[in-house]
């Protein structure tokens, strides 16, 4: 795992943007996920893309997850919020950007078939990922599996707690999400997980430097082949080993 402390949040969009811009131009598939921390990230790509050309246009896109229940067109599902925060200013086309069918009752039918469209898509070559303050990643909370697929999942209590603010209050947070799974994740090729903020210290410290675990969803990047972690100073504040981890990045072999 390569641990990149930037000073801050903006810092931290920087670096990821850098990353990204490399799978853009190359037409890859990316792997999209919605939340604050990314934001500032993706800000930064569509300033790329109107003021430096970056373009879009041979990309594919898979979201992390959807609330099970809500419509596309509803206003905080998942669909709208991407289109909100990155593809509408873009020039992806529509039709390639996927998401989790959350109006399919059957909701093991939708988990197996967004399986089988990452799958005929070729695999996402770089999954975008934040995590949660209780360790988790996309809506895979502690407990989950760490080879799951794509599933219905129940949120945990804090998840609601913390989504309430883009809904009307917690009694209106949908209860279940749709989500890719802890080994669906795993089979992207490259993994990019930002953290900003001191709130993320605890989570970044478990996933980077605890031991594997379903109590920590994201330590299962410690598995992963390719997986880059992005934080700012404060979200690093609580890592044993981010002298190393500075002195490593400062030194990388040319």
């Amino acid at each position: 795992m390569e641990i990149l402390i930037r000073p801050d949040a903006a810092a931290v969009a920087q670096q990821a943007a850098d990353i990204l811009e490399d799978y853009v131009r190359a037409g890859k598939t990316l792997g999209l996920a919605t939340g604050s921390t990314p934001n500032p990230t993706y800000q930064e790509l569509i300033r790329r893309h109107r003021e430096a050309g970056l373009s879009f246009a041979e990309c594919k896109a898979f979201l992390l997850d959807e609330y099970w229940g809500l419509p596309r067109e509803h206003e905080q599902s998942y669909y709208s919020t991407i289109r909100r925060e990155l593809t509408s200013h873009i020039d992806i086309p529509d039709a390639e950007v996927h998401s989790p069918d959350g109006t399919n009752t059957d909701y093991r039918a939708a988990g197996e078939d967004y399986e089988q469209a990452i799958t005929n898509a070729g695999g996402v070559d770089v999954q975008i990922l934040g995590v949660g303050t209780n360790g988790h990643i996309g809506f895979n909370e502690p407990g989950s599996s760490l080879s799951s697929v794509t599933r219905i999942k129940t949120l945990h209590p804090q998840t609601v707690t913390d989504n309430a603010r883009f809904f009307g209050g917690e009694e209106d947070v949908p209860r279940h999400v749709l989500t890719q799974g802890l080994g669906t994740i795993q089979r992207a090729r490259h993994l990019l997980l930002l953290a900003t903020g001191e709130g993320k210290a605890g989570a970044v410290a478990a996933l980077a430097e605890g031991p594997l675990s379903a109590f920590c969803p994201g330590s299962v990047l410690q598995l992963h082949q390719h997986a880059t972690v992005v934080v700012d100073d404060a979200a690093a504040s609580k890592l044993r080993n981010s002298e190393y981890y500075r002195f490593a990045d400062a030194n990388k072999p040319a």
